[in-house]
């Protein structure tokens, strides 16, 4: 597994970790997608145990730990049979905002993440602008001193059971000449008056919604960084999403390919074990030899998560991430034959787990068009 290097305090919070997901196994997890129910149990002992503030800094009360322990935390969950979407969210908010310029409600809001009485997501992604982020339509207008959300969000996950948003805006029109140029981040209480929303159902367990924002009313003390210059924000959130993200895949990977390499061992077709045929070797071997390579880039991607190179390396760990967790939730699914599609087994729930991020937080064809612009300066295709 990875060498995630974090001392005696970090090796001390993944034996939390474990001890927490010893009591909610696989079980609960597969029962909890079954019913289409939040973790609520689960995230509650989450947050008791003072892991959902890890990311905040110590002048907020908080441990001041980093990508690194985030990480660690999201691939443990996820090879222990969990599912961490449920969580990733809090971290890479937590991350940006510990590191963007703020007003007293950012303040406030840190505190109370260390206290475990905030949980929060990201509000970005829109129907018509997609992945590209600069075309976002939902606006702010200024009006006497205050500024009036409308706009339209979708896939927003986690929304029922989040606090708060950190809410991506336009606050100046776009312009061609300046595409990143006037987007804005909120922190918006996620009860505020003037927010609807309604539930999308998806292939999994996601609490996903579609948001409407109807002459939603926020203040200065709600801009997180600057009025039209939060890109830059926005962007360590997303580079940081894009690696937590690969971690729990790899999770997810190291989780399939064990599962997959047990049951070979065991099952017996033809009085020998499954294991013992090259066509049921191969395929493990090949990805066992390819999670040691990725779990090796996602120790050099959180080096450079601070970094000039933040971007390339996380599009390539997410995008070597996710088709690799795809690739062994087919291998497992194989190994398992009829029952790997059974309910019970769990096989066939982080398949479906594992397929969201084929597209998501960005898809894969664009994180390979972002390497071949910003890494091999071919000409721009988007």
């Amino acid at each position: 597994m990875v060498n995630w290097s974090l001392g005696e305090e970090g090796e001390l919070l993944l034996s939390n970790v474990r001890i927490l997901m010893s009591k909610y196994g696989e079980s609960y997890w597969n029962q909890i997608d079954w019913r289409r129910e939040f973790p609520e149990d689960f995230i509650n002992d989450f947050f008791k145990a003072e892991l959902g503030g890890i990311l905040v800094p110590k002048e907020y009360g908080g441990p001041g730990m980093g990508a690194r322990e985030a990480s660690a935390i999201l691939y443990e969950v996820n090879r222990l049979g969990g599912n961490s979407y449920f969580l990733h969210g809090q971290y890479y908010v937590t991350y940006a905002l510990s590191r963007c310029v703020g007003g007293d409600r950012r303040d406030i809001c840190l505190r109370e993440v260390v206290r475990g009485r905030r949980a929060m997501t990201l509000a970005l992604t829109e129907p018509q602008a997609g992945s590209d982020t600069t075309k976002i339509s939902t606006f702010a207008r200024k009006v006497n001193g205050k500024f009036i959300v409308n706009g339209r969000k979708v896939f927003i996950s986690r929304l029922s059971h989040t606090d708060y948003l950190l809410l991506a805006v336009r606050t100046s029109p776009y312009d061609p000449a300046r595409r990143t140029y006037g987007i804005t981040l909120f922190l918006v209480d996620a009860k505020s008056p003037g927010i609807e929303r309604k539930e999308i159902r998806t292939m999994s367990n996601t609490d996903a919604h579609e948001v409407y924002f109807n002459n939603l009313e926020l203040s200065m003390d709600d801009v997180i960084g600057e009025v039209d210059k939060g890109f830059g924000c926005l962007l360590a959130a997303l580079n940081a999403e894009r690696t937590m993200i690969a971690a729990e895949l790899l999770g997810n990977a190291r989780w399939f390919l064990d599962r997959a390499v047990k049951y070979a061992s065991e099952r017996k077709v033809f009085d020998r074990p499954i294991g013992a045929n090259q066509g049921v070797q191969f395929p493990l071997a090949s990805g066992y030899a390819k999670l040691l390579a990725a779990e090796a880039l996602l120790g050099e991607t959180l080096e450079q998560l601070e970094g000039e190179r933040a971007g390339e390396y996380s599009n390539s760990l997410k995008y070597i991430s996710a088709e690799l967790s795809w690739d062994l939730a087919n291998v497992a699914m194989d190994v398992y034959g009829g029952y790997g599609y059974a309910s019970d087994t769990g096989v066939e729930r982080k398949f479906r787990e594992t397929r969201l991020y084929m597209v998501a937080p960005v898809s894969q064809n664009l994180a390979l068009s972002y390497l071949a612009v910003h890494s091999l300066g071919l000409p721009r295709s988007y």
